[in-house]
């Protein structure tokens, strides 16, 4: 009798024992446990940690909580400037909502995958080309809405969701480059003609002092000649003035044989200055003597039939 209630104890707690381990379910921190009996779903969402269910009778599916990273393929599409482009993108979502995961979609991943490219390709057809490369913030929040409102029935929430990576056809970045090329060209020449414009204006003020102080232009060039011999050259340049040229220039006698060619009148002939009183003096007392030398000069008569030869 005793054996037989022994055994019986043994076999109820071995049967206790298997029911314990066919109900008992872990569910894990990230984790919540969804529970469907004869296939009808609970109300009651099992929180992480040990639970029991009713083995046979219930099914029990743990649903992950974490924020899952979904990478979005390279969709090719042409934007509306008409520039064929390849971008990709990544999706960053949770599940919200265990029950609403399992029993409204199939398979929430592959439903947000298959929104995430269909508004990307969207996304791509109604931006211009500027847009998609320095204004992606602007299309990030664009496609977070788009795929946010479809999400949101699922029990999915969209957490973020970034552009990744635009491609662009050789050719478009090669007229780019030539682009960006041409804009720095431009801004060198306005700062090389700002630099001038500068320079122009300090030198302008220079030039006013030196004018009221021509030792300072003197100065100046001493300075320069220092500074240029301070390097060792084996040529040294010296600067003349202008003004010096000219003046030899205008000192320089004229070569014999050449005459000034002038696009004027002929010049007058010149006029011999007047002569002075001692040199016509002098003219007089040397005639007187040379008559006193010679003598009067006889003239011979002229003549006649009644001279005798």
């Amino acid at each position: 009798m005793i054996e037989e209630l022994l055994m019986a104890v043994a076999g109820a707690a071995a049967a206790a024992a298997v029911y314990a381990g066919a109900a008992a379910r872990v569910v894990k921190q990230y984790e919540r446990g969804v529970v469907f009996r004869f296939g009808r779903l609970r109300n009651d969402v099992r929180s992480p940690g040990f639970t029991m269910i009713v083995p046979v009778v219930d099914r029990l599916h743990k649903v992950n909580m974490q924020i899952v990273t979904m990478p979005v393929p390279a969709q090719e599409g042409i934007t509306r400037d008409n520039v064929t482009v390849r971008v990709d993108a990544v999706v960053y979502f949770k599940v919200v909502d265990a029950a609403d995961a399992l029993v409204r979609v199939e398979d929430y991943k592959f439903a947000v995958s298959q929104m995430a490219q269909t508004s990307l390709r969207s996304i791509i057809g109604k931006s211009d080309l500027d847009d998609l490369l320095s204004n992606r913030e602007k299309l990030n929040q664009g496609l977070e809405l788009m795929l946010d409102s479809p999400a949101m029935g699922w029990g999915v929430a969209i957490d973020r969701v970034e552009i990744k990576d635009v491609s662009l056809p050789e050719t478009m970045k090669r007229s780019m480059a030539r682009q960006a090329e041409a804009d720095r060209e431009r801004r060198a020449r306005v700062i090389n003609a700002d630099a001038e414009l500068q320079a122009s204006k300090k030198l302008a003020e220079a030039a006013g002092v030196m004018s009221a102080q021509p030792a300072a232009l003197q100065l100046r060039l001493l300075q320069t000649v220092m500074a240029v011999s301070a390097e060792k050259n084996s040529t040294l340049v010296l600067p003349i003035p202008v003004e010096l040229l000219r003046f030899l220039e205008r000192a320089a006698p004229t070569p014999a044989g050449t005459e000034a060619v002038t696009a004027g009148p002929p010049a007058a002939e010149p006029v011999p200055p007047p002569l002075g009183e001692a040199y016509l003096k002098g003219l007089g007392d040397a005639a007187e003597a040379v008559e006193d030398l010679t003598g009067a000069s006889v003239e011979p008569s002229p003549k006649t039939d009644d001279t005798p030869a």
